[in-house]
């Protein structure tokens, strides 16, 4: 019981100092050319996601909210982001849920 204390403890001083409200803004970018995307529609249009090297782009062909979230719920950070390609960096390793309108996928950094 005593080793479940603490890395509860541990999870949670390293999510919170983590994630201190310091979310980085959206980029702008090229379309990277890597293997691991998923493709899915909104409202018949493409949502790319790819992840890279601690960089998660979003390419999207209209306006969409995309929020990423840790896996315990924590909002990280969220935005409306214009048609073409957006990246955002995310600094911890770890598995994180990302909402792009009507999409939601599971995401490892």
């Amino acid at each position: 019981m005593r080793h479940l204390i603490v890395i509860l403890v541990m999870l949670i001083t390293t999510t919170f100092a983590a994630y201190s409200g310091d979310a980085k803004p959206w980029e702008d970018t090229s379309r990277p050319n890597d293997k691991e995307q998923v493709r899915d529609g909104i409202d018949n249009e493409e949502v790319e996601i790819t992840v890279r090297d601690g960089w998660v782009y979003v390419t999207t062909q209209k306006p969409v909210t995309v929020k990423i979230f840790t896996i315990l719920g924590q909002l990280i950070t969220s935005e409306t982001i214009k048609p073409g390609t957006k990246r955002i960096h995310i600094s911890s390793r770890g598995i994180y849920i990302l909402r792009a309108g009507t999409l939601t996928r599971r995401i490892t950094i």
